[in-house]
Parts: structure tokens; C-alpha cells; sequence
């Protein structure tokens, strides 16, 4: 949620900030109803002095015989004003809040401008892409000529866009979300929670997936939802509190299953585990100080990367534009993987800072040192990484001719020595 005294203070910076994003300027309806409730504010402000001095009058009349009935009647008046007075406050106040909460955040003035991810800017690649002496095979492939990878049953048991994975694919899956969480937490300094996936309203609007993102969200209950992404049960674990400079920067890493219904990608990624209504992922987020915030972003980034080195998946990092940046980021660098079967890059983390704009929905501060105010933690969020797409990687990159698949070295341990699968592991 963005700051209101600051849009008051600045309506043509925020105009300015929300054309960036592709809006129509949006500061003048904003502040009229702002305006408006401080009007309803003042007034009710003013009956409610003129109620006190009635009050006082009224005592005196009563000590000196005085008619007290037309002040008793003034104060009836005053009290009926003042009660509708303060219902239209209510409603602007809701009004207004309703629309704050719609409003994207602000972005990083170093975000290049764009309108879609054809506009975003490379930054750097790393690892080679491999090279076969055979046309290499998309991931499903793979896993359906192994045996270990069934797209037809899953749908009958639950609908399109699930799968069942089985034997050492199975394991293999295991074994990445293992290796990825062992990193994080044995060398990168995240504490692993382990947090629910069922979650009530109120944390999915603390991260900003409502109101604006209910259809791409699975509901269970009047206000339980299942989490898109562990981002929101882990970044909710500062809400409503004051943390000490001292604590910060804090670190939390999760492995989850998320749940997505993918509202926007009819027809996009429909064969494969590519894109599915329920998958794995390890997430990554940190609560800093907005002096922290910048270099835990690139910190975070980094860590993201680390994986994907430790497994030799050649990958590259781009930085979103304008017009591709979600709606509660300020910046977000994306990682996308090389995936030999569809012979392109494809996203497998992003890692985004979001400043203060969480944190004013959950109300998640700090104090300073030495000092006796609060002001509120920056957060950020990142995949380290999405499992089921590191899975589909590592499928892809390591094929060999006769439909096998290598175990990346890091790997071996996690999978109790076994280097290689092959059909007749199952």
C-alpha cells in the first residue's frame, strides 16, 4: 500500500509513478476523496469542541437555576450531526481504502522502461548451454518413456495441469527441494519454517495478492485460501509487530506446496509440468531496513543463482521493465533456465524488493537505533527455486541418447548414490 501523506505531498511524481505502470493519472479522484474525509473529519472535530463547551454551560445553569433546556437541546443536535457525520466519514475512509488497495507500488527509478517482457533487459548469462549429437526431448517426454511421469492419470483423478511423478523422478524431485533448503539454511543464513498453506484473507492482502489477484487464487471456505507461494505465510510472519534494528535483516526460507488456478494462461504451457494448478517450491524472503533493502535484493539474487551453479544449469538473469514488473515489486531480476527440449529460456525464480509497500498492509515496523519512532521494514521475496521447473531442467540438460538422465553431482548424495535414472530403476 502506498503512502497517502506522500501522494498528497507529491500528486505529480505519483501520477508520473503510476504512468509508468500504464495507468491514466490517478491523483486527482484520490486526494478529492481524501479531501473530503478530512473535511467530514474537521467538522466533526468542531461539533465535537462545541459539544464539550455546551457541556460545561450546562453545569453552570444547573448551579445558578439557570433554563438549561435549549443547551440540552443543542447537545441532542449536535450528537445526531456529529453520529452522520461520522458514518460519511466511515465511508470515505472505506472508499479510499479500497482504493489505495488496488494501487500498484511504486517502481525503482533504475527500472528500465517497457511494456512487456520483450522490453526486458538481459544482464548477464552463465554456464554453457549444452550441445547433443540428438534432437533432445521436452521433459514429459522423458519422464512418460521412463515410466515415472503420468499426465493421464493425474487428470482423471484431479483435471489438467496436474501430474504424477513415481519412482527416482519422484526421488529426484525430493532430492532437489533437500539440496535447495540445506543451502539456504547451512550456508546462507535463512531459518527454515516450515508454515501452513491454508491462510485467511487478511495475509493474502498483507502481500498484496488481494483484492486484485482473487481469481488466480484457490478458496477454501468463507476466508481461507490456499497460498499461491510461500511468500505469504513467511512475510506475514512480521505483521501487526516492532522489530528492533538490531533483529533485522531477517531471514526465512520454506518448502511448500503452492496452488495457482492460472487464470490468465488458457492455452499457455498446457503439455508438460511446466504450468501446474499445484507445485513445489522453496521460497526465499527477508525483512531489512530500507538501507539493507537494495543489497539484499542482489544478495538474494545471488543465492538463487548459487542452486542453479551448484547444479551446472547454464541460466541468465534479466531485469524486468516497466510494463512486466508485478504489482507489488519495486524491482524484480528474473532467472530463467535453459531448457534444451524447448531450445529457450524459460523463468525459473524471481526475486523481487518490494520496499515499504507490505509493510504498510501488515503494518510490520522496526525502531530504529537510538531513536524513539518506528518506521516500516522493507521486505523481499524470492524462488530458491521453483522445484517441479529445476526438475524439468535438470530432465532436459542431462538427457542422454537412450532416454536417461544423469544425476547433476550435487545430487548424488540426495538420491543415496545413484547417478543415473534409467527405465529399469523403477
Amino acid at each position: 500500500m502506498l503512502d497517502l501523506k506522500w501522494i498528497r505531498e507529491n500528486p505529480e511524481a505519483f501520477d508520473a509513478a503510476m504512468a509508468r505502470r500504464g495507468l491514466p493519472p490517478q491523483a486527482a479522484a484520490l486526494l478529492l476523496v481524501d479531501a473530503s474525509k478530512r473535511q467530514f473529519q474537521t467538522e466533526m472535530q468542531e461539533i465535537q469542541a462545541r459539544r464539550n463547551a455546551a457541556a460545561k454551560e450546562i453545569g453552570k445553569a444547573k448551579a445558578s437555576g439557570a433554563n438549561t433546556e435549549p443547551l440540552i437541546q443543542e447537545v441532542s443536535v449536535l450528537k445526531n450531526a456529529s453520529q452522520n457525520l461520522e458514518t460519511q466519514e466511515r465511508e470515505l475512509q472505506a472508499k479510499l481504502d479500497k482504493y489505495l488497495a488496488i494501487l500498484p507500488n511504486i517502481l525503482s527509478d533504475d527500472v528500465p522502461e517497457g511494456a512487456s517482457e520483450e522490453d526486458n533487459i538481459e544482464l548477464r548469462r552463465v554456464g554453457t548451454v549444452p550441445v547433443f549429437d540428438f534432437v533432445p526431448k521436452e521433459h514429459y517426454e522423458l519422464g512418460e518413456a521412463l515410466g515415472m511421469m503420468d499426465f493421464e492419470t493425474a487428470a482423471k483423478i484431479s483435471g489438467s495441469r496436474f501430474v504424477i511423478t513415481s519412482g527416482q523422478i519422484a526421488r529426484l524431485e525430493r532430492a532437489l527441494a533437500a539440496f535447495m533448503v540445506d543451502v539456504h539454511t547451512l550456508e546462507k543464513g535463512y531459518l527454515e519454517v516450515s508454515p501452513p498453506v491454508l491462510v485467511r484473507g487478511h495475509t493474502l492482502f498483507g502481500t498484496g495478492q488481494l483484492p486484485k489477484f482473487e481469481e488466480d487464487l484457490y478458496k477454501s471456505g468463507e476466508d481461507h485460501y490456499m497460498i499461491p507461494t510461500a511468500e505469504v505465510p513467511l512475510t506475514n510472519l512480521v505483521r501487526d509487530s516492532i522489530l528492533e534494528e538490531s533483529e533485522l535483516p531477517k531471514r526465512f526460507t520454506a518448502h511448500t506446496l503452492c496452488f495457482r488456478s492460472e487464470a490468465g494462461s488458457a492455452g499457455k504451457d498446457t503439455a508438460g509440468m511446466l504450468r501446474q494448478h499445484q507445485f513445489a517450491k522453496v521460497e526465499m524472503v527477508s525483512i531489512t531496513t530500507p538501507q539493507q533493502s537494495d543489497d539484499e535484493h542482489e544478495r538474494m539474487t545471488a543465492c538463487a543463482e548459487d542452486i542453479l551453479k551448484r547444479l551446472e544449469l547454464p541460466y541468465r538473469v534479466v531485469v524486468l521493465c516497466s510494463g512486466d514488473t508485478g504489482f507489488g515489486a519495486r524491482k524484480t531480476y528474473d532467472i530463467e533456465v535453459w531448457l534444451p527440449g524447448q531450445n529457450a529460456y524459460r523463468e525459473i525464480s524471481s526475486c523481487s524488493t518490494c520496499g515499504d509497500f507490505q509493510a504498510r498492509r501488515m503494518k510490520a515496523r522496526y525502531r530504529p537505533e537510538g531513536e524513539k519512532g518506528t518506521q516500516f521494514v522493507h521486505t523481499l521475496n524470492g524462488s530458491g527455486l521453483a522445484v517441479g521447473r529445476t526438475l524439468i531442467a535438470v530432465m532436459e540438460n542431462y538427457q542422454q541418447a537412450d532416454g536417461s538422465i544423469r544425476i547433476p553431482d550435487a545430487l548424488v548424495p540426495y538420491m543415496g548414490g545413484v547417478a543415473q535414472i534409467s527405465k529399469q530403476e523403477q
